[in-house]
């Protein structure tokens, strides 16, 4: 059995999604390898291989110069015809399961999304979520190569030096292909990210204006986190949807999410619950993000947050 792991890269910016996903194949087999998309991602080679790849394929040409997913997935689908390995793994973030959609199409095989647990043997037996995250579904997987995408942020990453042989594989991709490309992005502030910041303040449609969240920037930024916030608020237009935090948004993984004002709908929640802790601030004590939380405050974030921050100064000498 071999596994082939997609790498998911921005430019060959290296998502640490993607070593997520090698732990989970070393889990699976230790015969690892990894597949590299245009030639932005070569650079990635060392740090795959750190991670237990055995073997980096790496694929060129002009049309994964940016990410598409049709591109992408074609590419994926020829890369598995022509390596045939007994399984295929992406992390289960957006562009991962998109990817990993679009190659199940044309390879006309079966998909598994966002898996939890892997029992392997001639039939799979997997533990997925479904509904959002309300659900968490047995399935079995029969195919001659299985595609799955593993739950971001249920493995965690960690060093298994591996050979790292790096290879080169052709592909032909259609022209037409380029049809769906990235087409506008928006840049964030040098530092932390939403994704992998220790401490994340967000804030719903309780806060109540874009200008209202000056005190949780105030606040994330004394204790070196970044703001995230809910659906609704992007949808008011008060941030934009990079600071989203749900399963149409980022899933988030801090050692701290403090939710202010937010009700806490399941497509929040799912992009929330890998938080080692929660604490809720909220004056709904039957607010559903008050419910899951392990800490919770009930009353005015108006007055909280400004008394949380006056007690940060104080402990910090200012």
């Amino acid at each position: 059995m071999s596994v082939l792991v997609v790498v998911e890269h921005d430019r060959g910016t290296l998502s640490p999604a993607t070593l997520e996903a090698l732990a989970a194949a070393r889990s699976i087999d230790t015969d690892v390898h990894a597949l590299t998309l245009g030639a932005a991602a070569d650079a990635a080679a060392a740090e795959l291989a750190a991670h237990g790849a055995g073997t980096v394929h790496q694929v060129h040409h002009d049309l994964l110069a940016d990410y598409g997913p049709e591109a992408w997935g074609e590419a994926v689908a020829q890369a598995v015809r022509a390596l045939q390995p007994s399984a295929v793994l992406a992390c289960g973030t957006d562009r991962g399961n998109e990817v990993m959609a679009q190659a199940a199409a044309r390879l006309d095989l079966p998909f598994v999304a966002n898996c939890n647990e892997i029992t392997t043997g001639d039939t799979w037996t997997i533990v997925r979520v479904r509904w959002g995250g309300s659900l968490l579904e047995q399935c079995t997987l029969t195919a001659s190569t299985k595609l799955v995408s593993v739950s971001h942020h249920v493995f965690e990453a960690a060093e298994a030096p591996a050979a790292g042989a790096v290879q080169s594989l052709s592909v032909d991709l259609d022209p037409s292909l380029a049809r769906t490309v990235v087409a506008e992005r928006v840049e964030r502030a040098a530092g932390v990210t939403l994704a992998t910041a220790p401490l994340v303040v967000g804030g719903g449609r309780g806060v109540g204006s874009a200008e209202a969240f000056a005190p949780l920037e105030e606040l994330a930024g004394l204790l070196g986190g970044v703001v995230g916030c809910s659906r609704a608020v992007t949808n008011n237009g008060w941030r934009n949807h990079t600071d989203q935090v749900g399963q149409t948004g980022t899933r988030i993984a801090p050692d701290l999410y403090m939710a202010c004002g937010i009700s806490g709908a399941i497509q929040h929640w799912v992009g929330a619950m890998a938080s080692k802790k929660i604490l809720a601030i909220n004056t709904d004590t039957e607010a559903n993000m008050v419910t899951k939380a392990d800490y919770a405050v009930i009353g005015d974030l108006h007055k909280v947050i400004p008394a949380i921050i006056d007690e940060v100064r104080r402990r910090k000498g200012g």
